[in-house]
């Protein structure tokens, strides 16, 4: 982890304690008074037992008012501390919500996806998380901090009365205190960055020996013990550094804890020394053995929250840094995307994922014209997923531009532009939530539409399976957890299958009825032969006369494409309809023959058998 420096940590701290204070006003407020009070009780305790002890020496002294006043105190010092950690418990619950919700809104406001695979980002929003969490201990560690001044100043001020000199000697006995306590919080905070990268490499494995998505291919290959074996290196990896931690400061304070009881038996020789001489009183040998505890108790608390509170800012630092990331894309916050109708266009379109990386896009020219079905195609790796994100504006090119009705995507808003754009991906997400809620995700306004859920699902042809779930569309698609419906009977979970979570993820998108495009990524591609032949041909129909652009390995299902876009190497290498690039003999119709031999080959094996 970088250094974070005196200007950084103060950021933190003004970043934790102004979001804590519009969190909750009323709670810092009650919290400082309450700290004041608790740090003045033992001060005020103090002086009042020497008063008692030394007019208990005298012939006649009256300690009635002093006693009452003790009682006070020691009912206040007995009540403050609930009353501080209840306001401090409240506080923090506060400041967490409103910390966590600004943490992910700051995420959201990312436009793309480059973040999202940087290790690095990922190292430091993972710390924010935890940091959002701990918003509380920050200010708990701010007013300990006060206590601990209040209480020193109130008991120096005390001890110097009675000794300038053993007041001298127990302020100096705190400097390698504070000093080493300080460099421990640095070191602990940077074994915390060090071990990010590892724990979550951890959490990785954990998640797979305990998650039913790997759960299959664990059990079938017998990987599971290897798979524990390197999740428990990285325990153990982690485990050393942080063992070697604990070790420097059992050392460190060990030898700090010596050093203030060398100073407390050397006042304590000294308060004796000088009460036989009769050079103090009795109740002074008293108040200097509680000032000297006071100080001492004082610094160990002022030490231990600076430290802490030290510690908390810099991990804190990574939550300023998350929050305050400036958006992976340049975008403009006003406008519209306009209706399209004339089409889009792709022109000279380079495209790498970083300067180390080699282009994945060369030089792209294509028009989408409006109202055509437009077809990509291409072996792996020729770029066609890479060509949807750019449209979805998940990535600017690297050079060249992208066109929306003459309007370059990088003066529309994102999100006005992705409100015109439905699809459906190869690598689609499958929600641990209802089935509705999986298909109304498409379209937040129709989430508790019924009728749209409802025709959307008829349209992707998953309507029959649905209604035949437990609890039809309220069905909880999911063995992790169960609804408040589902408490009295857990088993109600469903997990569909790999095909008709296509269909459902299809329906996600029918349901965003009405863009200009519809992009679709191998929609069929967990269909049996059946199944994918009916999507196809409900799918024709939908998009007829629509703007779409469709990506597939199996050429049959673009064949009846306005235009297919052959992508090889990064570039569009032909263009045109299905029997044009056929006549063309070229990379089209290689494939395309390929694929027809196979299905071939295999129609004559059974009608051999």
């Amino acid at each position: 982890m970088s250094a974070v420096g005196a200007r950084g940590l103060a950021s933190a701290a003004a970043e934790a304690m102004s979001l804590t204070w519009r969190s909750a006003p009323g709670g810092v407020s009650g919290y400082v008074f309450v700290t004041l009070a608790e740090a003045a009780a033992p001060i005020a305790t103090a002086w009042m037992t020497k008063s008692v002890i030394d007019r208990l020496a005298a012939p006649e002294g009256e300690v009635t008012g002093l006693a009452l006043g003790l009682a006070a105190s020691g009912l206040a010092a007995a009540a403050l501390p609930g009353i501080a950690r209840y306001l401090r418990v409240q506080t923090g619950r506060r400041a967490r919500v409103v910390a966590t919700d600004r943490l992910f809104a700051a995420a959201e406001r990312q436009v793309g996806l480059r973040r999202f695979e940087d290790p690095v980002f990922l190292d430091r929003l993972r710390l924010a998380q935890e940091s959002a969490g701990a918003t509380g201990d920050l200010v708990s560690g701010v007013c300990g901090s006060l206590h601990g001044v209040l209480s020193l100043v109130g008991f120096v001020a005390s001890l110097l009365i009675l000794s300038p000199a053993m007041t001298a000697l127990v302020l100096l006995a705190a400097v390698p205190v504070l000093v080493a306590e300080l460099l421990l919080s640095r070191r602990r905070a940077t074994l915390q960055w060090e071990t990010e990268q590892i724990h979550r490499r951890e959490f990785f494995y954990s998640r797979l020996l305990t998650g039913v998505q790997a759960a299959t291919e664990i059990r079938l290959f017998g990987i599971g013990a290897f798979l524990r074996a390197r999740m428990m290196a990285e325990r153990r990896v982690a485990d050393t550094a942080e063992s070697r931690m604990d070790r420097r400061e059992l050392v460190t304070q060990g030898g700090l804890t010596a050093l203030s009881a060398a100073v407390a038996g050397a006042g304590l020789w000294w308060a004796i020394v000088a009460a036989r001489q009769g050079s103090i009183s009795v109740g002074d040998v008293a108040m200097f053995i509680a000032a000297v505890g006071g100080v001492q108790a004082a610094l160990n608390s002022l030490v231990s929250s600076v430290a802490s509170t030290h510690q908390l800012l810099l991990t804190f630092s990574h939550y300023v840094a998350v929050i305050r990331t400036e958006p992976d894309l340049l975008s403009v916050d006003e406008g519209t995307a306009p209706e399209l109708r004339r089409g889009i266009e792709l022109r000279d379109v380079w495209f790498r994922y970083s300067d180390d990386h080699a282009w994945v896009l060369r030089g792209v020219d294509l028009t989408i014209p409006y109202g055509s079905a437009v077809a990509l195609v291409g072996l792996n790796g020729a770029g066609k997923s890479t060509l949807i994100k750019l449209l979805c504006r998940m990535y600017d090119p690297t050079r060249g531009t992208i066109l929306w009705d003459g309007v370059d995507l990088r003066d529309i808003p994102p999100a006005e532009l992705r409100e015109r754009i439905s699809a459906v991906f190869q690598d689609h997400m499958n929600f641990d939530m209802s089935a509705a809620e999986n298909i109304g995700l498409g379209d937040l306004p129709s989430l508790n539409d019924s009728v749209r859920i409802r025709d959307a699902a008829v349209r992707a042809g998953v309507h029959d399976k649905i209604s035949q779930l437990p609890r039809g569309y309220d069905t909880l698609l999911t063995r992790m957890f169960f609804s408040e419906a589902d408490k009295g009977d857990p088993e109600t979970g469903v997990v569909l299958s790999g095909g008709q979570w296509q269909r459902l993820a299809l329906a996600r998108a029918l349901v965003r009825d009405g863009r200009d495009l519809m992009i679709l990524d191998e929609p069929s591609s967990g269909l049996d032969p059946e199944a994918e032949h009916e999507v196809h041909t409900r799918i024709r129909e939908y998009r007829a006369g629509r703007t779409s652009l469709l990506i597939s390995h199996r050429l049959s299902a673009v064949r009846d494409a306005d235009l297919i876009a052959v992508l090889h190497e990064g570039r569009v290498a032909e263009l045109g309809p299905h029997e044009m690039l056929l006549a063309a003999d070229g990379h089209y119709a290689r494939l395309f023959r390929l694929q027809a031999a196979g299905y071939q080959e295999a129609a004559g094996y059974q009608e051999a058998r």
